[in-house]
């Protein structure tokens, strides 16, 4: 472990406590020099440390950076391999790289900010700085590709429970991959993924999560101000937010994971679905047809019904709601 990252969890460890120069080297076996490069690095990443003669150095513990440590904290657990950057392109394309470079499964990808978050089907995702959790894992499925909807549908219950479990506001699920709170949307989920065509199953898969956890500076950008929001209104009060969220998608949906083909979350994936019962538009290629969405069935698929009587269960694809406030 770099000296800096053990000196974050020094302080971690000891929230709002003075300590001293001194005594962190002694612990690290390192010089007092290293240990001042450490809390000045550190505070470049936007820690808020304060250092006072003849006490020491102390962190705010409310921060609301997000770490490794500060995770781990919520999570109560050391094995997911926690990976935390300032800045990304994409945490998807960063955890696709590792994975081919043989990343171990619960690698976790996380950026304070995403110069060019990806959504489904080729989409942007607005991931500003300090306001949201964008995180993707890194999966070594044991299931067909062909049920990949498994993934992405588990995630998205653990991840209405969790935001659920921390901010107490009611989250449903927009099939097949959007998590909305009081009819805005505050997340969208992407499962990408290599299959090896002669047996039909994963090599790996990245699953993608980016939740906005704080309003940005200044509001959404103008073309999703009017369907976008986030779970928290305000930061005061909150700053550990994204933490906590982080560590309980995690935990939720490893338990789901570990049990994926027994489909445990279908209930609760189908009870939090807002659209069932209500008229929609199936987006395809070429056409867009209204239909009525009447049930998710036990493999995740959308059961539709168009306006001449017939059937079908989507598997993939995309519907839009004309939602009503």
């Amino acid at each position: 472990m770099e000296i800096k990252q053990s000196v974050l969890e020094i302080f971690e460890n000891n929230p709002n406590t003075y300590l001293s120069g001194e005594s962190m080297a002694k612990k690290l076996y390192v010089s007092r020099n290293a240990i001042w490069k450490a809390v000045n690095e550190l505070k470049k990443d936007g820690y808020d440390i304060s250092a006072v003669t003849n006490k020491g150095y102390c962190m705010n513990s409310n921060s609301g950076i997000l770490s490794r440590q500060s995770i781990e904290k919520y999570a109560g657990r050391t094995d997911y391999d926690i990976n935390v950057y300032k800045t990304l392109d994409s945490t998807n394309d960063t955890a696709k790289e590792a994975a081919e470079k043989g990343a171990k499964e619960w690698t976790v990808i996380i950026a304070e900010e995403q110069k060019a978050g990806k959504g489904r089907l080729g989409r942007h995702f607005c991931s500003p700085s300090g306001t949201g959790l964008y995180m993707s894992i890194v999966l070594k499925p044991t299931l067909p590709a062909a049920k990949a909807v498994f993934i992405t549908a588990a995630a998205a219950v653990a991840t209405a429970e969790a935001i659920e479990s921390v901010s107490g506001r009611k989250a449903q699920i927009k099939w097949v991959n959007d998590i909305y709170c009081d009819m805005k949307k505050i997340c969208g989920i992407l499962t990408q993924g290599v299959v090896n065509m002669e047996t039909g199953f994963f090599d790996y898969a990245i699953l993608g999560i980016g939740v906005n956890v704080f309003r940005p500076e200044g509001g959404f950008p103008k073309e999703i101000e009017d369907i976008a929001d986030a779970v928290f209104y305000e930061k005061a009060g909150n700053e550990d937010a994204r933490s906590r969220i982080a560590a309980e998608i995690l935990n939720r949906f490893a338990e789901y994971y570990r049990h994926i083909e027994e489909k445990t979350f279908v209930d609760e994936y189908r009870r939090r679905s807002f659209i069932l019962g209500h008229d929609i538009n199936v987006i395809k290629p070429n056409k867009t047809m209204p239909a009525v969405a009447k049930n998710i069935s036990d493999d995740c698929g959308l059961v539709v019904e168009y306006e001449d009587k017939s059937t079908e269960t989507l598997s993939s694809g995309e519907v839009s709601i004309k939602i009503k406030r």
